[in-house]
């Protein structure tokens, strides 16, 4: 990291529009930095330590949400059943989006929010907003990083949908903004708020695992007929994230495994590989596609991300971290969750979850004890009514309600600015990877050091 970093940020930053098209789940459509490759140099110490902060409490926290597709509807839904939020502005390119957002306010007997559509960069004026507390992010990956600095840069809190970031020059400018504006900046990794993975993490918090040796995380999902669909996603931005090369979508697998290592806080991910195979199926359906309608001629005669992604991940401590990524492929939906420690092993797909202290799983009986033992307190409290309310299973209301509560009550996020930006490297730094014949790629420390000291998560409710 040079050390004009700043000077270069804050030129980058001034500078930064995003570029909005029509989205199916979004608002806009930005073009990121092109840069991918880790900053080089000394790092200059770090500012202030966003790890462990307890920002100023909120009585009430006064939510702006940019994007109103499909993702950002359901959002809207699970946060206007959270005591003390109040949704104030409302955002996407489509104002028939807004107007039923709205309507779904007015159903709710709720006030209508401010609306804001139509403009290419009308998102700025949410963050602009005087009466928003928080800028929540539902939009293509291309602008979460502009949209989140842009927030902060404006005294609000950012969460945003993952990954946080595409490319290494947009982490540095996440936690740059947010150590300079002590403004939270969250990805919205729900996974890690599953209810398995939450039992696992506070297992391992008590010892039960003993010494974490190894890790998997994955995303494999057959969602290659979406990205394929005209009425899918508006001007097929998810499809043209298929152009990449690299473990693109890393984060639902790795964010519960670095959270069970205390990645930054105790251990860091020290360097990478990344091996992939060739494309056998996309180039090949999308040239079909495209011999048969006009509508997909652009995309066709490009070439595409292989199918199947391995990323290998050394951390300090001598851990290691697998992570896959196919959504071409027919496989059955898994994150492939496994937790291997010293005492124990957990692991979750192919379904029921399950725990092993030797060479057999553990039977239902001793299962259901060892739930009963050690579901945390955010799961007692909320859980029944997040399978209720919905959104995978029940984990993107026990994220949404646990980012509130601890705006609420001043206490530190479960998942900081440095988990948003190493999490979302990954993805860079797996292109780098493959792109070099899977040769080892560093990866940034982005607690420039504070990893050493910094505090593991902390589940237990406090107020």
């Amino acid at each position: 990291m040079k050390s004009n970093r700043r000077t270069f940020l804050k030129a980058t930053l001034l500078g930064t529009g995003a570029i909005v098209n029509g989205i199916a789940g979004a608002a806009a459509v930005c073009e990121p930095n092109p840069k991918t490759g880790s900053s080089q140099g000394k790092l200059p110490k770090q500012q202030f330590n966003m790890c462990g902060y307890a920002a100023p409490r909120l009585d009430k926290v006064r939510i702006g949400l940019i994007g109103l597709g499909a993702r950002g509807a359901a959002a809207l839904r699970r946060l206007t059943l959270i005591e003390n939020v109040e949704v104030v502005a409302l955002c996407d390119q489509y104002e028939d989006r807004v107007d039923k957002c709205q309507q779904s306010l007015e159903q709710q007997k709720l006030p209508r929010a401010k609306g804001y559509s139509g403009n290419k960069e009308i998102w700025k004026s949410v963050c602009e907003h005087p009466d928003v507390d928080l800028v929540y992010i539902v939009t293509p990956w291309a602008c979460h990083a502009s949209m989140a600095v842009h927030a902060m840069e404006c005294g609000k809190h950012a969460a945003t949908e993952v990954p946080a970031a595409k490319t290494i020059d947009e982490c540095w400018q996440l936690v740059e903004t947010s150590e300079r504006t002590r403004k939270h900046c969250m990805m919205l990794e729900n996974c890690c708020y599953d209810f398995f993975e939450l039992q696992v993490l506070n297992m391992a918090q008590q010892g039960f695992f003993g010494e974490i040796i190894h890790g998997e995380g994955s995303y494999v999902h057959h969602n290659s007929p979406g990205y394929l669909k005209k009425d899918g996603y508006a001007e097929m931005w998810r499809l043209k994230e298929e152009t990449r090369n690299g473990n693109i979508y890393p984060t639902h697998g790795m964010g519960p495994i670095c959270q069970v290592m205390s990645i930054n806080r105790g251990d860091k991910m020290e360097y990478m590989v990344s091996m992939q195979s060739a494309d056998f199926l996309m180039a090949a359906q999308v040239n079909q596609l495209a011999s048969q309608d006009p509508f997909y001629k652009p995309f066709a005669g490009k070439s595409y991300r292989g199918t199947v992604n391995t990323t290998v991940v050394r951390t300090f401590k001598g851990r290691t971290i697998v992570s896959q990524h196919d959504v071409a492929s027919p496989r059955p939906y898994s994150r492939a969750y496994l937790v291997n420690g010293t005492k124990a092993t957990a692991q979750k797909w192919p379904l029921p979850a399950r725990i092993s202290t030797g060479h057999d799983w553990l039977q239902e009986k001793k299962m259901k004890q060892l739930e009963e033992k050690y579901t945390p307190e955010i799961v007692k409290r909320v859980g029944e009514m997040a399978k209720k309310v919905g959104g995978h299973g029940g984990m993107d209301f026990i994220m949404d309600w646990r980012l509130i509560h601890c705006l609420r009550r001043g206490l530190p996020l479960d998942q900081d600015v440095y988990d948003a930006a190493s999490w979302s490297s990954i993805a860079p730094l797996s292109e780098q990877s493959v792109a070099n014949r899977s040769a080892s790629v560093d990866i940034p420390d982005f607690t420039r050091g504070a990893w050493k000291t910094n505090a593991p998560v902390d589940l237990t409710l406090k107020g």
